[in-house]
């Protein structure tokens, strides 16, 4: 379940910033923090055996080897990478937008559908449109903080 801060972000001041950034749930740094050190202890151990017990010809040779890692690495630019994953989340997003139910579209298929002047059929498109909002302002409840502050209770739904 995602974890918003939206309140606390708008009632953020300049100097109170950077509380919101030491904050632990659902923080990027509890996210990232075992990798982090993973790297970290892999780096330290790799610049003690650098330093203090390879001798020279194994460090040109480390050198050498490190050159050859990067020109190797400067093949797929990093422009590239972040391209393809800012394509990849708004695609995602987009997708997301595109499949929201919309009542409108579905009014009017129930409008074309459920025949009838009289008021039988009247009240019939009425309960399915009254079920179509209820349905969409639940999907919305699940989603945005500003209908589930609106509707918090089942009560309020109703």
């Amino acid at each position: 379940m995602t974890v918003t801060y939206s309140s606390k972000v708008a009632n953020a001041t300049f100097f109170g910033f950077h509380r919101l950034l030491l904050r632990w749930k659902g923080s990027i740094y509890k996210l990232l923090y075992r990798e982090f050190l993973v790297f970290a202890t892999l780096y330290t151990a790799i610049s003690v055996l650098y330093r203090f017990f390879l001798t020279g010809s194994q460090k040109r040779f480390f050198e050498k080897l490190s050159i050859y890692c990067d020109k190797y690495a400067e093949q797929i630019p990093v422009t590239f990478v972040l391209g393809f994953y800012v394509t990849l989340v708004v695609n995602r997003w987009w997708n997301q937008f595109v499949n929201l139910p919309w009542p409108d579209r579905l009014m009017l298929l129930i409008s074309s559908c459920v025949q009838g002047r009289d008021e039988y059929g009247r009240l019939l498109r009425r309960t399915l449109m009254r079920y179509v909002n209820l349905t969409s302002l639940l999907i919305f409840r699940s989603v945005s903080t500003a209908v589930y502050k609106r509707f918090p209770t089942m009560d309020h739904v109703v």
